[in-house]
């Protein structure tokens, strides 16, 4: 099958899971090249994600976007920016804005991070800004949400939703642009050495994925999970968690197809697809 023709059949399906991958700071120009070819390898061989039943994206520093996106997209991969500004142009020194973004070929911008919340002081108003933007220039938003202490499943749950809230009654008159992307991590996972129990992950993603479906314009916004999350965690989750947002375990190439595996397998995809395990 022609490549045209791969893309265009994936086009037309409903992703069953979605597993993305932010590179964060961590690798060169170079070497995030490098990772996107051999990703884009995995990708294009992959049932799961040639047909599209698997949505794969991976958000990589801001200078190698373009060239993420020329390797990655053929390869039936989605790219997108780790940051947005609120802004579409202007004299904001620094900056990049959602219309440079999808101009050089990202589909997806994340907003939210447990990160720029700490580090840059970013609260709710600014990141229903980001969205609002995200969702303006025809992106989809990565919204990252999470307490910041260990608690209870509901204690998260009604922590996540008023971030929810917070943000998309910001973005409240573009909701109907397009779907959001809800990634849980809970800040006192990210960057420990084990994630969340997969019952506390998968009672908090059931409460959101509810939330979720009851807002106008966001029934089919996907709720996945991130925080140290890694090889042999999907296939012990509740099926409300459609997949995965990892960070420095998928940045080893066969690590992340182990993941691949794992998701289309756990949602049924392999044996869809007609691939085998």
């Amino acid at each position: 099958m022609s490549l045209p023709a791969k893309r265009s059949a994936a086009a037309s399906v409903t992703p069953g899971a979605v597993i993305g991958v932010s590179l964060k700071m961590y690798l060169g120009y170079e070497r995030t090249l490098q990772w996107c070819r051999e990703v884009a390898e995995i990708a294009s061989a992959h049932p799961a994600v040639r047909s599209g039943h698997l949505e794969l994206f991976a958000l990589p520093a801001h200078p190698v976007l373009a060239e993420a996106a020329r390797i990655l997209g053929p390869a039936g991969a989605g790219t997108g920016a780790q940051d947005i500004f609120w802004e579409d142009e202007g004299a904001f020194t620094g900056e990049v804005g959602g219309k440079i973004i999808a101009e050089v070929g990202g589909r997806y911008a994340e907003v939210g991070h447990a990160e720029r919340r700490r580090i840059f002081g970013e609260d709710d108003d600014v990141i229903g800004l980001k969205t609002a933007a995200a969702y303006r220039n025809g992106l989809t938003p990565v919204l990252c949400v999470g307490e910041p202490g260990r608690g209870t499943a509901a204690d998260a749950v009604r922590h996540c939703i008023r971030e929810i809230d917070a943000v998309l009654n910001r973005a409240e008159s573009l909701l109907q642009s397009g779907r959001t992307i809800v990634a849980y991590e809970p800040q006192w996972a990210i960057g420990a050495a084990e994630p969340a129990t997969p019952s506390f992950i998968s009672d908090v993603i059931r409460g959101l994925d509810a939330h979720l479906r009851s807002r106008p314009g966001q029934p089919d916004s996907p709720v996945i999970y991130g925080g140290s999350a890694g090889s042999g965690l999907i296939g012990q989750l509740d099926s409300a968690v459609a997949g995965l947002f990892l960070g420095r375990f998928a940045h080893n190439p066969a690590a992340l197809r182990t993941i691949l595996d794992e998701t289309a397998e756990r949602l049924g995809l392999l044996a869809r697809t007609g691939a085998t395990a």
